[in-house]
């Protein structure tokens, strides 16, 4: 800390030296360095200006597959940035200080590592055959990868950017979800219409769970208590007691459910409804829908923002995201500009 003496005011009334410490990157709030005044210390440091940015995996077609990611400053809906990855991106994670983004490349079989604050690639780590869902632990230790070609997870330590082990699981693997504990990893076996149990300290499994028919994806309760997963063929989402390892509920939505997303408070749950084009919203409180938000066409992946106001959501077969006003389940805004959107996560940058 430094110490700094300031005199404060011209007038003879108002005329006395300040002494205090502070840190130099502190500033005042009051008039004191300005005008006359009887401000006294301490001088309260200004907050950092943070700003959620949504991060967009640009898959391209089937034939023309594409090797970006996009950046939607939420501030203004616009796509302010664009990030070289590997080819056919499908989906990405961003870990929980916000610093860095996991991006799976499922034609390139590896997963790129990019630096948020400059948008840069800082790593490009080898992993399986296909490699689709991917995951951040909540204490930021691990990055999942669910490799759908070749049945298997592969483990990232965060700090060396390296594969540490991988893990046997289903068949087709797709999504991945962590507790929010970090201590049990949710895994979505496509097509053995099941959920691997993974234990994070023994990379091992621990249980499979059965669920409905080709499993997508898979979000946790903000209490850790409950999961609820996708079930594309079978137009349900399942809810999972994580004590018990079991389907205690079992969710009708729309056509071919696939994305899904949870409010910070834990009590509504985003279902993105691929083949009725639409998001299906769930009360946690009963486990049951209670509104249906038409969006674009084929639409893949949803994410919602820290603050709970608004969810995004990716429209692969027309290349826009919708933004869903939470407060009124409506859509309130389109954002054109990009190739095959699936993958979408939000990270957060303070300057």
């Amino acid at each position: 800390m430094m110490e700094r003496v300031y005199s404060v005011g011209k007038e003879r009334k108002y005329f006395k030296k300040i002494k205090f410490k502070s840190n130099p990157s502190c500033h005042c709030h009051c008039c004191g360095f300005c005008c006359p005044c009887r401000c006294k210390p301490p001088f309260l440091p200004v907050p950092p200006s943070c700003n959620y940015l949504v991060y967009v995996t640009d898959a391209g077609q089937l034939v023309t597959p594409d090797n970006r990611v996009s950046v939607i400053d939420t501030a203004t809906n616009t796509i302010v940035a664009t990030i070289p990855v590997g080819t056919g991106p499908l989906e990405v994670a961003i870990t929980p200080n916000g610093a860095f983004g996991y991006v799976t490349a499922f034609l390139s079989n590896n997963v790129t590592v990019f630096d948020t604050a400059t948008n840069t690639v800082v790593a490009t780590i080898p992993v399986g055959v296909n490699p689709l869902g991917v995951a951040v632990s909540p204490n930021g230790t691990l990055a999942y990868v669910a490799n759908h070609g070749s049945n298997t997870v592969s483990v990232i330590d965060t700090a060396t950017n390296t594969v540490t082990t991988t893990i046997p699981v289903g068949l087709q693997p797709q999504g991945v979800a962590f507790t929010p504990n970090s201590a049990l990893a949710y895994v979505a076996n496509e097509n053995s219409n099941s959920v691997s149990v993974i234990n994070t300290a023994t990379n091992t499994v621990v249980a499979t769970i059965p669920v409905g028919i080709r499993p997508r994806s898979i979000v946790f309760t903000p209490s850790g208590q409950f999961a609820y997963v996708t079930n594309e063929n079978s137009n349900t989402v399942s809810v999972i007691n994580v004590v018990t390892n079991t389907v205690i509920a079992t969710i009708p939505v729309g056509t071919g459910p696939v994305g899904t997303a949870i409010t910070p408070d834990g009590t509504l749950v985003y279902i993105v409804n691929k083949g009725s084009n639409t998001v299906s919203v769930i009360n946690t409180a009963t486990n049951t829908v209670i509104a249906t938000i038409p969006v674009g066409s084929s639409p893949d992946q949803v994410t919602i923002l820290p603050d709970g106001t608004l969810a995004y959501v990716t429209n692969q077969a027309d290349n826009t995201v919708s933004v869903i006003d939470i407060a009124t389940n409506t859509v309130i805004d389109t954002i054109p500009g990009f190739n095959g959107p699936t993958g979408i996560k939000t990270g957060t940058i303070c300057l």
